[in-house]
């Protein structure tokens, strides 16, 4: 009697993976574990064994050992966090910030302890070049917000004068600080929460930046043009009129009858 049990699937053939693939597996693995390890816990072994590779392989890679291979998964996740900055310039700002922000919160969810461990500092593989890669994402979310703004960085027509480009990097600084103390806070409030409160904050920055600075006013008219009634300025800006309508006693030519 012929048997009829299947027979076993002949055996995946083996592909050698290129030097291109081969790093970008190895640094695929690395951020794994720094995404959830401060970067000084975590050992080559360890990025060996969840690359499925051995150790002396992960050595050929990056002859500088653990240092040279954070420095790459470093600016590796550098470029993933500079891109949650890039959106089409397509419909009112403070929306185009807010999708923005939800790219950035859930980065910072996904890499929590590493984006912590980064952010904070007095890890031992913290070096000058570690530094420069985060300054260099902070410059570059500063430019795409700016942008943003209708305004861009360098000089020109369009460029930035030094108080709008203080306050946005002032508001990039504080977005990082919210993600810290999110993140030790259990992430709480939700995320989206905490996204909404964001862009009130630069909202906010922006308007107060704008009574004392030209530039930054021109910045507001023209946003303002482009901004719904339900969007985050209509929505704020139907929540602060009537608390700053309580403020009106404070105004020069305010008499005691009013």
């Amino acid at each position: 009697m012929t048997s009829t049990a299947a027979a076993p699937p002949p055996p995946r053939a083996y592909r050698r993976l290129s030097v291109e693939e081969r790093r970008a597996q190895l640094l695929v693995a690395a951020l794994g574990l720094f995404a959830h390890r401060a970067p000084d816990e975590v050992s080559l072994d360890e990025v060996a064994v969840a690359a499925g590779v051995s150790r002396p392989l992960v050595y050929r890679y990056f002859p500088g050992g653990r240092q040279q291979l954070y420095e790459a998964a470093l600016g590796s996740a550098a470029d993933e966090l500079k891109l949650c900055f890039t959106e089409p310039p397509v419909g009112p700002p403070t929306e185009r910030v807010a999708r923005v922000l939800d790219r950035y919160l859930r980065f910072v969810d996904e890499h929590d302890t590493g984006f912590s461990a980064l952010l904070r500092g007095g890890s031992v593989v913290e070096t000058s070049r570690t530094t420069t890669i985060v300054d260099g994402v902070r410059r570059a979310a500063a430019e795409e917000i700016l942008s943003h703004l209708g305004r861009i960085g360098g000089t020109g027509p369009q460029s930035a004068g030094p108080r709008l480009r203080m306050m946005v990097r002032s508001w990039i600084a504080a977005v990082e600080a919210a993600s810290l103390i999110w993140l030790d806070e259990g992430k709480q409030p939700p995320a989206a929460e905490l996204r909404g409160w964001l862009v009130d904050h630069l909202i906010a920055l922006l308007a107060a930046t704008a009574a004392t600075d030209e530039e930054t006013a021109a910045v507001v008219r023209d946003l303002l043009a482009l901004e719904t009634p339900d969007g985050p300025a209509g929505r704020l800006a139907e929540l602060v009129i009537p608390v700053v309508a309580e403020a009106a006693h404070l105004l020069p030519h305010a008499t005691a009858a009013d």
